[in-house]
């Protein structure tokens, strides 16, 4: 990384507010977690713990360090201030992030292989700058490599699709 990669050039969201932003999100994640586990029980039964037991306390830490963390980022004094990433740094992370959410969401419904072949095809395409002959190779080999390796090697049958339904694999 390049000192000017590490400093934050331009506008951007303020670091105050996306740890707030931060804490609060964590907060909610471990409400949640906590209503969960006490859904499903959180005693102890006569096959011992039941399932909600461990997860309570865990979402019990979490949401007390959210609760400091909250406390810390709203008004305490050690707070940073200034931006905390530029809107153009964000964006590069976001052009990673987004693609990667939308291939975790469509796998149940494509298959990993087909969404791992179009994820690798995007990145090299997008955001390597390859073109589509060195692509394309690279994005078939990838995911036919997997199938023999888990599928027929390992026998581990990973995530399919319509289309691998479609070559009877």
């Amino acid at each position: 990384m390049s000192d000017e990669s590490l400093e934050n050039h331009g506008a951007g969201p303020a670091h105050r507010l996306v740890e707030i932003g931060v804490a609060a999100a964590t907060l909610v994640f471990g409400a949640i977690v906590l209503a969960g586990s006490m859904q499903v029980g959180i005693d102890w039964g006569i096959e011992g713990p039941r399932p909600g037991f461990f997860p309570f306390y865990i979402s019990l830490f979490i949401i007390a360090g959210s609760a400091i963390n909250l406390v810390q980022a709203w008004r305490g004094p050690n707070t940073k201030r200034g931006v905390f990433s530029s809107w153009g740094q964000l964006g590069r992370v976001l052009s990673v992030v987004l693609p990667a959410a939308i291939y975790v969401a469509l796998v149940p419904l494509l298959g990993m292989y087909v969404m791992s072949a179009l994820l690798i095809a995007v990145f090299m395409m997008a955001l390597g700058g390859y073109n589509a002959w060195t692509t394309l190779p690279v994005a078939i080999g990838v995911p036919v490599i997997t199938y023999v390796v888990f599928e027929r090697y390992f026998q581990i049958a990973l995530p399919k699709g319509p289309v691998e339904a479609w070559f009877g694999l």
